[in-house]
């Protein structure tokens, strides 16, 4: 990211920060090739509390703090987690102001703390934090002391560039620079103060990892000294597997296990013996377990602990929004965590390692791990209370912009059983947007993605609003489904037959022989004709469809675009298949919500599109 050659030193990676300069003293060592000593040297300044003497052959105590899947959770937010055992009363829980205390209370006195994520830090469902892309999560995050994060699948939700901003603060991102907000101090968006790791996100051409895949923290030995901890970065392969509709065009991701156990070893080739894998891919326990409990564990990294080497003494995770603290052991039989802290801020992990003072190995069997309820029962950090409220009056005043004029209501057809005017609008917004930043054929808009219609009449409850005034409420925040998450637009091919079996499945027919039909619109520069009287599957006349004015080709191919989460299989909207083997799949910088904000901003005064893109044959 900040310097991708650094992949190519024999050595460690080192983040910037406030460990940067005793890395850099190391790294003299540890860049030369040869097995550094554990204990690195330091200036007798470098450490005055620890040089007060702690006793030859104490243990070296690191303290891991660590986060998973925030997704933005950093305002005000109130839930529940069960007890931390099985039958105890469940927890009220949430908001980043007690999050940010509670981390506090538990550093407070440590000499050797450590706070990272196992990743999902953004792309989140908070409006204050989704519609300012995710920057006021990455203020919070500096502001709390965040060292490092390895990169989840949300992280590359609009590609590798969206990563890049969020990490380096660079304002080329979105092609219509709505990018690089000021944030609570006055200071214009600069990235995180902390570094993206993964060692599993690689060019697929290459195989060469785009981010540093391991780095090493030094911790104070109590005499002078530092010791060095390794960490090692996976993303989940998933990314790959399932064509999930967050991977961008150009990247694979490997299997994290094999990722682990490759960094693992240039570490202890290195001379480091306390590693850490942080994986953004996850597990859970039995249903009613608690928070802080291990209960038949399952899932993908229950599988992969029994492959990591014994050379990793800890294995913290994400990605399934879980509460498990576990004590799993490694191919050797010796016990390790194995955790995740579930999502939104609702929990924290707490790893204590002790090291032994002269080899740097981890003393297993004194390794300590639990999960902490983030409880509201705690004084809110004020710090965080300020960033907070701040993005959510920057949100108030952002809500009621008006982006566009429309001449009348925008409506769609009950049970989306009918073209209708909303929806016809936003596949011409999703085309319009899609060949912004790349380039698309046609596109569609599914049944059952838009949550309102836009209206012609002034609210009454906004005093803002005026008639045929839209506001940027009423496009951005919560119009299109999901569009606060990050699931954008997709561009991918298909062929002719693949296009026309997708017209095909707006008839679906039931086990009992009923057939329901859901709409799905069409880009203006599509139209086809239907026959009610023919049987399901076969009510399409290829013949009688057209794009942009020419006959479609069952045998060519055509470039769609449409939300990503139509591409595959897993939130795909049922019925509508054809788009699974869609082929070049690349993302919009755009989602639906803003690629309709945008559309009907360009095209004010907006008015209504004519029904007419797919039309009965008997109308002939």
């Amino acid at each position: 990211m900040r310097d991708s050659t650094r992949l190519l030193r024999p050595g460690p990676i080192f983040r910037r920060g406030r460990s940067a300069l005793v890395a850099a003293v190391a790294a003299g060592l540890l860049l030369a090739g040869g097995a550094a000593s554990p204990a690195a040297s330091a200036s007798p300044a470098d450490d005055a509390a620890g040089s007060a003497g702690a006793r030859p052959g104490t243990p070296v105590p690191v303290q891991l703090l660590s986060i998973t899947d925030l997704h933005g959770y950093f305002g005000d937010y109130t839930t529940t987690v069960p007890g931390a055992r099985a039958g105890e009363p469940a927890r009220q829980v949430g908001g980043g102001a007690y999050l940010t205390a509670h981390l506090k209370q538990r550093q407070a006195g440590q000499r050797n703390s450590i706070l990272f994520s196992a990743g999902d830090d953004f792309s989140g469902w908070p409006n204050e934090t989704g519609w300012f892309w995710n920057e006021p999560t990455i203020e919070y995050l500096n502001s709390i002391g965040l060292d490092f994060s390895t990169v989840g699948n949300h992280e590359m939700d609009r590609g590798y560039e969206f990563l890049r901003h969020m990490d380096d603060g660079t304002c080329r991102w979105r092609p219509d620079n709505d990018i690089c907000f000021t944030d609570s101090t006055g200071r214009r968006f600069h990235g995180a103060d902390y570094d993206y790791y993964s060692g599993s996100l690689v060019d697929d051409r290459s195989g060469k990892p785009k981010l540093p895949p391991y780095h090493v923290e030094y911790v104070s030995d109590g005499r002078g000294g530092r010791l060095p901890v390794g960490f090692v970065h996976a993303t989940t392969k998933l990314m790959s597997e399932e064509q999930m509709s967050y991977t961008p065009e150009g990247f694979d991701f490997l299997d994290e296990a094999d990722t682990v156990n490759k960094y693992a070893a240039v570490l202890r080739r290195q001379g480091v013996r306390a590693i850490v894998a942080v994986i953004h891919e996850g597990f859970s326990q039995q249903s009613g377990a608690g928070y802080d409990e291990c209960v038949n564990p399952f899932g993908p990294m229950v599988d992969a602990n029994a492959r990591i080497t014994p050379d990793v003494d800890a294995i913290v995770t994400g990605h399934w929004h879980a509460l498990v603290n576990c004590m799993l052991p490694d191919p050797a039989g010796n016990p390790r965590p194995v955790v995740e802290a579930a999502n939104h801020g609702r929990l924290f992990n707490e790893i204590n390692l002790q090291l032994d003072p002269r080899t740097g190995e981890v003393l297993r069997d004194r390794t300590t791990s639990v999960n902490h309820a983030n409880t509201q029962d705690v004084t809110p950090d004020p710090e965080t209370l300020r960033i907070a409220d701040y993005w959510r009056a920057e949100l108030a005043k952002r809500s009621n912009l008006p982006v566009a004029r429309v001449t009348a209501d925008l409506t769609r057809a009950p049970g989306d059983s009918a073209e209708s005017t909303m929806y016809n609008v936003t596949a011409d917004a999703f085309l319009w947007a899609a060949n912004r930043d790349g380039r698309a054929d046609l596109a569609v808009a599914m049944p059952g993605i838009l949550r309102r219609d836009v209206r012609y009449a002034a609210d009454p409850a906004n005093p803002a609003d005026v008639p045929g005034r839209v506001l940027f409420s009423e496009l951005a925040l919560g119009t299109v489904y999901d569009s606060g998450i990050g699931v954008g637009l997709v561009r991918g091919d298909v062929t002719g037959a693949q296009l026309d079996q997708l017209l095909e499945s707006q008839w679906q027919q039931a086990a009992d022989g009923t057939v329901t039909y859901r709409q799905m619109a069409v880009s203006d520069n599509v139209r086809y004709r239907y026959d009610l009287s023919r049987p399901v599957g076969d009510r399409v006349d290829p013949g009688s469809v057209r794009i942009g004015g020419k006959p479609l080709r069952l045998g060519s191919t055509y470039r769609i675009a449409t939300l990503a989460n139509n591409f595959f299989a897993k939130n795909a909207t049922p019925g509508f298949t054809a788009l699974f083997e869609a082929r070049k799949q690349d993302r919009s910088l755009y989602n639906g919500g803003d690629a309709l904000w945008r559309y009907l901003e360009r095209m004010s005064p907006v008015r209504l599109p004519a029904l007419d893109r797919a039309t009965p044959a008997l109308s002939r």
